[in-house]
């Protein structure tokens, strides 16, 4: 196929070797099956933040620091040299989850650096040696769906151990090798201690995973993991092995009424995105 122009440094530089074929076109990136010496692996190809819409970035943003003052000001300015800042930042955050997810034991796929807004990283794989599915496009049985979530609580609880909320996790985040479920994009990772959207954001994730899996099998439902465990992380007490019983203590207050507004809001803006998500995967890529 025609090399993308943001790939041809990467392949004058032997970085990439060849560009196999376009695995997918999302808002914030397209994603091209390439040929690295002897490996098969995926290039995402960050788009600029004029063709990007990523909605609230801004919350995402926030907490995420530079070492540099100078780079830190010119940020906060909104300068040109401070926009191209920021798209280092944004692209550096999902190099750097990719690092540290994998060192505590959470399943992504392994990077191998990132070039000017390619990020080169392994494709996964199933058992045929065919690109994993997403989440959204496998069917379950109720024993796989109870597995397969046990799995992912563990991935969260690890995450947030780590410092770090996905903030964007759902089923078109999840790809389904042969092993479990792979967590992927991660742009919008946040630090579970410096943001203060960050507890909305892990509610919100675990809650997308208890209502996907829920669908196959319906106990999950009834399952509270995300507010048992912010509620450790607060307390200092959450561990890679602490026990989980997805409960937590009834409150038996006046309901929130606000509160539960604003969760719907979110389930309902959630699905918007999710929608926008399979339009913009299945719209051509422009050249």
């Amino acid at each position: 196929m025609k090399t993308p122009k943001q790939i041809l440094p990467l392949i004058e530089d032997g970085i990439v070797d060849e560009v196999i074929s376009q695995l997918m076109s999302g808002k914030e990136a397209s994603v091209y099956v390439v040929r690295c010496g002897e490996h098969i692996r995926c290039a995402k190809v960050y788009k600029d933040v004029q063709h990007r819409s990523f909605k609230q970035a801004v919350k995402y943003q926030e907490g995420r620091k530079v070492r540099n003052s100078r780079r830190g000001r010119a940020m906060e300015k909104g300068s040109k040299f401070g926009r191209k800042e920021q798209e280092n930042v944004w692209q550096n955050a999902e190099v750097d989850a990719l690092f540290t997810l994998s060192r505590v034991g959470v399943k992504v796929p392994q990077p191998h650096g990132c070039y000017d807004g390619v990020l080169i990283m392994d494709l996964v794989t199933d058992n045929d040696g065919d690109v994993a599915p997403r989440l959204n496009d496998v069917s379950l049985t109720a024993e796989q769906a109870i597995e397969d979530h046990a799995t992912m609580v563990h991935y969260i609880r690890l995450m947030l151990c780590a410092g770090i909320v996905h903030g964007d996790l759902s089923e078109f985040n999840v790809l389904v090798d042969s092993y479990g479920p792979v967590v992927i994009d991660l742009p919008q990772a946040v630090n579970a201690a410096a943001n203060n959207n960050a507890q909305e954001m892990f509610l919100r994730d675990v809650r997308n995973m208890r209502l996907y899996y829920g669908q196959y099998a319906p106990e999950i439902l009834d399952t509270r993991f995300g507010e048992e465990m912010w509620a450790l992380y607060q307390a200092g007490e959450l561990t890679a092995e602490t026990v989980l019983y997805g409960e937590v203590a009834d409150n038996h207050a006046e309901a929130d009424v606000d509160s539960v507004l604003d969760e719907i809001k979110a389930a309902f803006e959630q699905m918007q995105e999710n929608q926008e998500r399979i339009k913009a995967a299945q719209a051509p890529e422009d050249d």
